[in-house]
């Protein structure tokens, strides 16, 4: 029994890293994409800790100190990567590494092509491209790096996401950009912001929860392969079916949206007549098992 047990958690393990490896180099490449075609053709400028890099870079430069851009934004990624390595894990930290040296790889590849002569055009998709290539690191259990790591790292310790944080503090740096070297392109770049930042809490749902009423007349069944799969509590209640007067059962958990997918697959194999209903949940109180990353 031991030995099917540990068979089965590396089969899972398995699958999650190859899950992660696919959308790790997926993000890579469009992120890529998106910088080489849409945002150099814009003359976007950068946000997050490439951001504050480069804004360090310039500023040196007009006081006539020569200051390397990627050395500033090693020794500002490298604290906060260490950090998250011990409170987040470091699966998702090397994974994180592994897509910041994918997209450097990707970058070099891909050549710079011109698509569209509008500036709004490369704002609108590149926004959509890049903020899709984020969302889908994360949801394979990585980041892009920078500012993702203090994003999913508060996430984690309080169950809510901060993007829109995240934005304002981009939108800080990017107004300091329009206001030491020109406004019209700071402004552009606020708006392809907005648009990433959008497509990411559009497409990443981890910290957002979901009730799920299920009625089934194998509750015992239902009940031991769901808790066999998640560390989610659930409720069970006995009933009478008010059409065909059978006995039946309702039960009740919440589980994060990002689970969600798995646990009705679990659930309809468990017993395929089973009836399942979703609701979103606006707030919850009480303890909550969020899985790692």
């Amino acid at each position: 029994m031991g030995d099917l047990i540990m068979e089965r958690q590396k089969k899972i393990v398995n699958k999650r890293n190859l899950i992660t490896v696919t959308s790790v180099v997926g993000s890579s490449f469009l992120m890529s994409f998106a910088m080489n075609i849409f945002m150099s053709e814009a003359a976007l400028l950068p946000a997050g800790f490439m951001g504050v890099a480069k804004l360090v870079n310039l500023i040196g430069e007009s006081a006539g100190i020569k200051i390397d851009t990627s050395l500033v934004l090693l020794l500002i990624n490298l604290p906060v990567a260490l950090f998250c390595a011990k409170k987040i894990s470091k699966r998702f930290v090397f994974f994180s590494l592994m897509h910041v040296l994918m997209l450097s790889c990707f970058m070099s590849v891909i050549p710079v092509y011109h698509i569209f002569d509008k500036i709004e055009l490369n704002v609108i998709f590149g926004g959509c491209i890049y903020g899709g290539a984020i969302a889908l690191a994360l949801r394979g259990g990585a980041s892009t790096g920078g500012t993702d790591f203090i994003a999913l790292y508060v996430s984690n310790k309080t169950g809510k996401e901060i993007w829109m944080q995240v934005f304002v503090f981009n939108c800080l740096l990017l107004t300091t950009f329009g206001y030491l070297f020109g406004w019209e392109n700071a402004g552009y770049s606020i708006i392809f912001q907005y648009i990433s930042t959008h497509m990411i809490t559009t497409f990443h749902n981890r910290y957002k929860r979901e009730m799920m009423q299920i009625f089934t007349k194998k509750p015992d069944i239902v009940v031991r392969e769901y808790l066999d799969h998640f560390r989610h509590g659930i409720t069970v209640m006995s009933g009478t079916g008010g059409y065909t007067g059978e006995d039946t059962s309702m039960l009740v958990s919440v589980t994060s949206a990002y689970e969600l997918p798995e646990a009705i697959h679990i659930i309809r194999k468990a017993d395929p007549e089973a009836i399942i209903n979703v609701t979103k949940t606006s707030r919850f109180i009480g303890k909550f098992h969020q899985p790692n990353i």
